[in-house]
C-alpha cells in the first residue's frame, strides 16, 4: 500500500533559534539538557524556597554560642598537646634503666603488658625531646623506649607530646603520637589536584563545596551538639545545609538539580525515620568505647543515641548524592535523547540503570562499615564466638544498624529520585518555542508527532511505526 502525502512541514529552524542551542544557554554547565517551562520552575520554587527558609532559621536558631569549658581530664583525646622533635637516641639497657628506676616510658600499656624477662634481658633506647611550641618551648626530657613497643622513635623525627601540669617536673611531658601533619598535607595536595586535573572547573566547585561542608561540620554541628542541641536536629539541619551548598554549587541551580534535592531529602526523612525507630527499639545507647564513654562524662547532657543517629545521617549524605544526581541525569539524558518517551517509559529506562547502581552503592558501603570495624569483628574470631553472640552485642549491632539503614535508604532514593526526574521531565510545557514548538507539544503530550523532513515516510520509517 502506498503511504499517504504526509502534511506540509514547517521549515527547518533557523541555527540561531534551535532548541539545542537555547538549551546550552541555559544549561548551566550540565550539558544538553533543555531549560525547564516557567511553571515547572515556579512549582519546584514552591517547594525547595520554603524548605530552605527552614534550614537558615535553623541555622539561624542553633547557631552555637560557645561549647562550655571543661577542665582537661589527661585521658585520651582531652590532653593537653605540643609539638616536639627527637633530638637524640641512644642505646641503653633495660636492666640497668628498670634497676634505677629510669625514666617514663612512652606507651605505658605497651610496657606494661611486657614480661619482665623481656624488659630485663632487652636493649632499651632512651630518647631526648625537644619541646617546639607552647610555653615550654626549648625544653628538653628523656623517654624510655622498649623493645617491643609499636612505636620506635629515631633521631630527628617529629613527635607529639602530652603535657600534664599536675605530674611531677620530670613526668610532665610524654610522647603520645607521630606528627603526620606533612604526609597528610602533601596527599591532600595530591588529592586536590587529581581532582581539578580531570574535573576542571566541576573539580574546583567540588572542593568549594567540600571546604564548605567541613566548615559547617566544624562551626556548627560539633558546637551545637556540644551546647547541649538535640544531636538529630542538628545533624539534620547541617545535612540539609550540607546538601543544598554542595549540589548547587557543584551541578548549577538548574531544575534537575533542584530534583536530586527533592529526592536526597526525601530519602534523609527516610533514614531519620528508620534511625530513630530501631536505634531505640535496639535499646543502642551510643556509649560504647572509650571515646564515647569519655565524651559522656565530659558533657552529660549530649543524648549519646541521638548522636548516634546523626552520624549515620551525615555519613549517609555523601552517597544518596551520588545517587540522586546520577539517577536524575539519567533520566535527564534518556528524556534528550527520545523526547516522545513517557514518564512511565522514563521511569522503567532509568529504574534499569539504578539497579546496577544499587547493586554496587550497597556492597561499597557494607564494606566501608566492614572494614572500620574490622579490628572488632577480630577480637570476636579470635575468642571462637558464635554469630548470635557477635551479633548481639551492643558494638557489632551499633555497625549493623548504621548499615542496614543507611542501605535501605540508597536503596529508596533510586526509585524515589528516578520517579521525581520522571515526572518532573514528562509533565514539562516549554512556553516558549522555536518554530517547531508544534511538534514538542505534540511529543510532551502524547500524540503523534507531526512528520518533518527526518521522519517522512521512506527516511526514517515513523510513518510506519505510527501506522501500527
Amino acid at each position: 500500500m502506498t503511504p499517504t502525502q504526509p502534511p506540509p512541514f514547517p521549515p527547518p529552524d533557523p541555527p540561531h533559534g534551535t532548541g539545542a542551542a537555547s538549551g546550552h544557554g541555559h544549561s548551566h554547565s550540565h550539558g544538553p539538557a533543555a531549560p525547564v517551562s516557567q511553571h515547572l520552575r515556579k512549582v519546584i520554587a514552591a517547594i525547595l524556597i520554603p524548605f530552605a527558609a527552614a534550614v537558615l532559621i535553623g541555622l539561624a536558631v542553633l547557631w552555637p554560642g560557645g561549647a562550655p569549658a571543661h577542665e582537661r581530664t589527661g585521658v585520651g583525646f582531652d590532653r593537653q598537646t605540643q609539638q616536639a622533635t627527637v633530638t637524640k637516641v641512644v642505646e641503653v639497657s633495660c636492666q640497668s634503666v628498670n634497676a634505677s628506676g629510669g625514666v617514663p616510658t612512652g606507651d605505658t600499656s605497651t610496657a606494661e603488658g611486657s614480661s619482665a624477662q623481656q624488659q630485663a634481658d632487652g636493649t632499651c633506647k632512651k630518647a631526648t625531646i625537644r619541646v617546639d611550641t607552647g610555653d615550654d618551648k626549648g625544653r628538653t626530657f628523656d623517654e624510655i623506649v622498649q623493645p617491643d613497643q609499636s612505636r620506635q622513635l629515631s633521631e630527628g623525627q617529629e613527635v607529639v607530646v602530652a603535657y600534664e601540669p599536675s605530674a611531677p617536673e620530670d613526668l610532665q611531658y610524654s610522647v603520645t603520637d607521630v606528627n603526620r601533619r606533612f604526609p597528610l598535607a602533601l596527599l591532600a595536595g595530591i588529592f586536590a589536584l587529581a581532582v581539578v586535573a580531570v574535573g576542571r572547573l566541576r573539580g574546583v566547585m567540588a572542593l568549594v563545596a567540600l571546604t564548605i561542608s567541613f566548615l559547617v561540620l566544624n562551626f556548627f554541628i560539633l558546637p551545637a551538639i556540644l551546647q547541649g542541641s538535640n544531636p538529630l536536629v542538628v545533624a539534620v539541619v547541617g545535612a540539609s545545609a550540607i546538601m543544598l551548598v554542595g549540589l548547587y554549587l557543584c551541578h548549577g541551580p538548574s531544575a534537575r538539580t533542584s530534583v536530586a534535592v527533592l529526592g536526597t531529602l526525601i530519602s534523609l526523612l527516610l533514614i531519620g525515620i528508620l534511625g530513630s525507630v530501631f536505634i531505640g527499639w535496639a535499646a543502642l545507647t551510643g556509649n560504647t568505647d572509650d571515646n564515647t564513654g569519655l565524651i559522656h562524662g565530659l558533657y552529660p547532657e549530649i543524648d549519646m543515641s541521638g548522636l548516634l543517629l546523626a552520624g549515620v545521617i551525615i555519613g549517609s549524605l555523601g552517597v544518596l548524592d551520588d545517587v540522586t544526581v546520577t539517577q536524575t541525569s539519567a533520566v535527564w539524558e534518556l528524556h534528550e535523547a527520545n523526547p516522545s518517551m513517557g514518564r512511565r517509559g522514563l521511569y522503567r529506562a532509568g529504574i534499569r540503570i539504578g539497579r546496577d547502581h544499587i547493586a554496587s552503592v550497597v556492597n561499597t558501603l557494607v564494606l566501608a562499615y566492614a572494614g572500620a570495624a574490622l579490628p572488632l569483628l577480630l577480637l570476636f574470631s579470635i575468642a571462637q564466638s558464635g554469630v548470635g553472640t557477635v551479633t548481639n552485642s551492643e558494638l557489632v549491632a551499633e555497625e549493623i544498624v548504621r548499615t542496614l539503614i543507611g542501605s535501605i535508604g540508597l536503596v529508596a532514593s533510586v526509585p524515589v529520585t528516578t520517579a521525581l526526574a520522571a515526572l518532573v521531565v514528562s509533565a514539562d510545557r516549554p512556553t516558549a518555542r522555536t518554530p517547531g514548538q508544534g511538534r514538542e507539544q505534540g511529543r510532551s503530550q502524547g500524540h503523534p508527532p507531526v512528520p518533518d523532513a527526518r521522519s517522512a515516510p521512506g527516511r526514517g520509517g515513523r510513518g510506519r511505526r505510527r501506522k501500527r
